[in-house]
């Protein structure tokens, strides 16, 4: 009965052993995993931060982009005006060319 007893706490001092041995093991995957989440989450804050900045260079954008349509809808309002009065400055030239011809007809 000694010598079972005896083998009994051999193979449970064995299994102990083995048990260690693999929760140093497993000790060793968890530094590696916590690394690595570590890592990922730097990369994460990185990541947000780049979105971040897009997001606001995006929005800077836009906003040039409206006040630039403000703009081009303004000359274009000024050029349709400018044509006006080039029409209405013809039409005046086209008179003093006629009143003159009258003028140096009546001489």
């Amino acid at each position: 009965m000694d010598k079972e007893v005896l083998d009994i706490l051999k193979e449970m001092q064995n299994d102990m052993k083995l048990m260690k041995s693999d929760m140093k093991s497993m000790n060793g995957d968890m530094k590696l995993i916590q690394s690595d989440i570590k890592s990922i989450k730097t990369t994460q804050v990185e990541h947000t931060q780049i979105l971040r900045a897009l997001e606001h260079k995006t929005d800077v954008i836009s906003a040039e982009q409206e006040n630039l349509k403000h703009e081009v809808f303004e000359i274009k309002g000024e050029v349709k005006g400018m044509r006006k009065d080039m029409s209405s400055v013809e039409i005046i030239t086209a008179n003093n060319w006629s009143d003159i011809a009258k003028l140096k007809s009546a001489k």
